[in-house]
């Protein structure tokens, strides 16, 4: 461990002393890290799965990851059908979603999750679900009572606000009866131990407000700290300013997966999404990055996408390694959340490296002004490239800590060159260490990086 790391490591120490110190005030001061099974198991985790995951997280929980998340789909009797009438939801007597006992043996007896929330928080981490916005078809069928009130399922469904892409759920009406059924909800998965929910289908296509102001003030009457995700994107920006009132983390793009692009999107949309349009997407969103509120450039699909994928075949990660370091360091540089979606009981070595790499997750958490450059300015052969300049006021530091991430969108090798004046710095010279090659250049006036395809570099600048 070089003497940077131990710095690096001590500012972190003292950064999570201060987050655990005022939790109860404020959630999600730094953006959230952790662990999604929807890229590897798609609709079809359970407990088993989910232990030994969340086993391999708990190792590395020292690196900042502590959300263990189970993605769509626990409530689901038969997540294999093709049907959604043939998947069996499962409710309580009130309407609200509980898990499947055959795929959750710890939910009997009418436990739900907290024996596993208890368990999750044991290994030093926290627990979070995803759910679908909204109230399930067949409780409003079955006109079911809302926990504590005087209404019913019928009350609070929304009938013309469904999800286009999921047909579980009406959406919750914007009335008292729809607040009592979401209080309800958030009281029952409150008493669990729930320290972390994703909704889906609210932020975008459609976008309910509602909704999600629903969801926000459930969640402040548990007096629970509970991080809300909402989901899927692109958020529109002209939303930014309310979205990030009600809620921690919103998606910025439809759902995003192993590859530089794709060509070919389906219905015409933006689905499925690259790294390069990432680049934009972030760019756009960077003033809205700040304590408690985070842009989410959705999860970091590495290494093994097995057994069941949310979308496409079982498979390794299609991205190259280049590839990959990019898209952490643009993740990390930009301060969006750093969800994980390997199948972490197949760890390679090389995933291994990027989410153990102390210095870009120091970034990542620690980082309080980060924006592109406008790197058409540049003289340097920045023509395919973007420039990000991050800075942190860390404590025990003398004034700012500078990052300075480079990235070769082009499909073929780029040198850049720049002097630190041109970057935004004064005339001085300046030692530039490079965050993965964990190595110092020579104090200089300009920078000259060499990236391969797709690559990127990253330094902090003294």
């Amino acid at each position: 461990m070089t003497r940077r790391i131990i710095f690096f490591a001590a500012i972190l120490a003292a950064h999570v002393l201060t987050a655990v110190s005022t939790h109860a005030q404020s959630v999600a001061l730094s953006p959230p890290m952790g662990w999604n099974s929807w890229d590897a198991y798609g609709l079809t985790i359970n407990e088993a799965d989910y232990k030994a995951n969340t086993k391999v997280l708990a190792g590395v929980v020292g690196f900042g990851w502590k959300y263990s998340v189970i993605d769509e789909g626990w409530y689901m009797e038969d997540p294999f059908a093709a049907h959604l009438i043939e998947r069996k939801y499962l409710w309580d007597k009130n309407g609200i979603l509980i898990p499947v006992e055959s795929r959750f043996p710890s939910s009997a007896g009418g436990a739900g999750f907290k024996p596993l929330a208890d368990w999750v928080h044991a290994q030093g981490l926290k627990f979070g679900i995803h759910i679908i916005r909204g109230i399930p078809k067949q409780v409003v069928k079955e006109n079911l009572p809302i926990a504590g009130t005087n209404f019913h399922a019928v009350d609070a469904a929304d009938m013309g606000a469904t999800c286009p892409w999921d047909e579980g759920n009406f959406g919750v009406s914007d009335a008292p009866a729809g607040q009592a059924y979401y209080d309800s909800m958030l009281k029952k998965y409150a008493g669990w131990g729930l320290d972390y929910i994703k909704v889906d289908c609210i932020s975008d296509r459609p976008y309910r407000p509602t909704e999600i102001r629903q969801i926000a003030e459930a969640i402040k009457k548990t007096g629970r700290p509970i991080v809300l995700s909402l989901s899927p994107g692109p958020t529109g920006l002209e939303h930014g300013a309310e979205v990030a009132e009600m809620a921690q983390m919103w998606r910025i793009s439809d759902d995003h997966w192993d590859g530089w692009t794709f060509a070919h999107k389906a219905g015409g949309g933006d689905f499925p999404s690259g790294i390069r349009e990432a680049f934009d997407l972030l760019a756009k969103w960077a003033p809205y990055a700040r304590q408690g509120n985070w842009p989410d450039a959705d999860m970091l699909p590495w290494g093994s996408l097995t057994p069941h994928p949310g979308w496409g075949e079982p498979r390794q990660s299609r991205e190259t390694k280049d590839e990959q370091r990019t898209e952490y360091t643009l993740w990390a540089v930009a301060r969006s959340p750093l969800i994980l979606g390997a199948n972490l009981t197949k760890l390679d070595d090389f995933t291994r490296s990027l989410l153990t790499n102390q210095s870009i997750l120091f970034m990542n958490q620690n980082v309080t002004y980060s924006h592109p450059l406008d790197a058409a300015s540049l003289p340097g052969g920045f023509e395919h490239a973007r420039v990000w300049r991050a800075t942190i006021d860390a404590p025990g530091a003398r004034g700012y800590t500078e990052f300075y991430a480079f990235f070769n969108l082009d499909e073929t090798p780029v040198t850049l060159k720049a002097t630190w004046k041109e970057l935004g710095l004064d005339g001085a010279k300046h030692t530039a260490h490079d965050l993965w090659a964990d190595t110092d250049g020579k104090d200089s006036k300009e920078i000259s990086v060499t990236l391969p395809a797709h690559g990127s570099a990253v330094y902090q600048v003294q």
